[in-house]
Parts: structure tokens; C-alpha cells; sequence
């Protein structure tokens, strides 16, 4: 059994997966723990898992979490654990002007999204930041964009305005909101659909794809994907499942 970690700006998901399938699922937030924190953590999270733990894959943009992790791991797992990172066999061709810049839950989002919908597909997670990564026919990775997240762009706004306040991140009734609550939560949320399905569409023409499947996935991606218009796919584990075909990739 495989146990997984995608370490986050804001959060970090990690799960065990027995094969393909994922056995359990947890989201923590991403603090500043000591390694015997996460020791305690971990050994509670992972207990009726003793003894069956044969590797673990991490991927993180904060060096210093994956770190200590790694470090609570020891006695956990009995085999290797593969922190994804510049030298990582991965399978796929990083089609960028510097293959070290990009991070590793983008790499994983990209090779989920190829092994669960094919390729070429679009990759896109609405996490601290918003990402979309593009794999091309061949299974190659091309690039991507980044944008802000829709949660740091709220926190913003509120930081920014004297007279607005923070708001739930959820549908509004209305796309003219009939209130300020309404007509921000109509701004974060058709807004953020509307650059998705923008950047879609540009990427599209740049590159030629026609009919290709946008996977969506981060904490906001159920509230978002519903009304874009070009994500054809939700998949809340796509970054994990990425995670175990590196891992899988790397004991070969």
C-alpha cells in the first residue's frame, strides 16, 4: 500500500492507496508542525495501515513540510518514499525553457489528467493558485498558465476596500447580484469560470486541440466547474493519483 501527500500553500491532501484504488483520503491544514507533530499525526491518520505501508510519494511547494514529513515517515513505511522533485522519473517530456521551474503538483496534475482521461488534455486546479497545464497527443507536457487563486483574489478584495467583506465562496442566485454579497460571490465565481473557459479557448487555438477533456480539480472545483463552459471533468484526487504513478514510475 501507497501512502501519498500533496503539500500545498494552504493545504496538504494525503491518502493511501491499495493499487488504483484510493483507500482514504485526508486534507490537513499546511502549519508550521514539528517532525515528532507530524509523527503523532501521521502514526494516528495511518494506524490501521501499521505494518501494510510500502512506499510513499510527496509532492510539495513548501520544501521545509515535505521535509519534516518525509522525516515522520520513517517506521511508518517500509519502503521507499519519493519526494517528487528535478531528477524524478515522471515518463513524460517537459516541453519548457527550464524543465526544473515547474512544480511538482503540476507535473502530477498532468500525469493524473493523461492516465485517467488521455491526452492531449487540460489540467486545471483551483488551489492557492489557479493552474492549467497542457499535455500535448504524445503525452507530452507543453506548459501551462498561472493565475491567482480565488481565495487570496477574495482575500485581497476585502484587504483592499474599506466598505466589502469576506464572503463564502458559492454560487450565487444571480449573475447580477442583487446584493454585495451576491455581486462579489458572482465576481469570484463566474469570474474564475470566465478566465478558465478564456484560457481554454486561447490554448486551443494555439495549439490545434479540438474536443479535448479540461479536468478540474482543487477544493473549489465543484463550485466552479459547474458553470464553466469548456471543463468537462471534475476529479478531486487527481493530484494523488498522479502521485502514485511517479511512485509506481520510480520502482521500476
Amino acid at each position: 500500500m501507497l501512502f501519498v501527500a500533496d503539500i500545498g500553500n494552504s493545504s496538504t491532501i494525503t491518502g493511501v492507496f491499495e493499487g488504483e484504488r484510493l483507500m482514504d483520503r485526508w486534507e490537513l491544514s499546511t502549519t508550521e508542525r514539528t517532525p515528532d507533530e507530524y509523527r503523532l499525526l501521521l502514526s494516528n491518520l495511518l494506524h490501521r495501515y501499521q505494518g501494510k505501508l510500502t512506499g510513499a510519494a510527496i509532492s510539495s511547494v513548501v520544501p521545509q513540510v515535505a521535509g519534516f514529513i518525509r522525516v515522520a515517515l520513517d517506521g511508518l513505511i517500509s519502503g521507499p518514499a519519493v519526494v517528487v522533485g528535478p531528477g524524478t522519473k515522471t515518463g513524460m517530456a517537459i516541453r519548457i525553457d527550464n524543465p526544473r521551474e515547474v512544480g511538482a503538483d503540476r507535473i502530477a496534475n498532468a500525469l493524473g489528467a493523461m492516465d485517467r482521461f488521455g491526452a492531449p488534455v487540460i489540467a486545471v486546479d483551483f488551489g492557492t493558485a489557479t493552474t492549467l497545464d497542457v499535455v500535448d497527443a504524445n503525452g507530452a507536457y507543453l506548459g501551462g498558465i498561472i493565475a491567482p487563486g480565488v481565495r487570496i483574489s477574495a482575500d485581497a478584495l476585502v484587504h483592499a476596500t474599506s466598505a466589502l467583506r469576506r464572503v463564502d465562496v458559492e454560487r450565487p442566485k444571480h449573475v447580477v447580484g442583487k446584493s454585495t454579497v451576491e455581486a462579489i460571490q458572482s465576481g469570484l465565481v463566474y469570474g474564475f469560470a470566465g478566465l478558465v473557459d478564456g484560457v481554454v479557448l486561447r490554448v486551443m487555438e494555439e495549439t490545434g486541440f479540438t474536443d479535448v477533456p479540461v479536468v478540474a480539480t482543487g477544493g473549489l472545483s465543484a463550485v466552479l466547474a459547474p458553470v464553466s463552459r469548456t471543463i468537462t471533468h471534475v476529479d478531486a484526487d487527481l493530484t494523488l493519483h498522479g502521485l502514485r504513478i511517479v511512485f509506481e514510475r520510480n520502482s521500476i
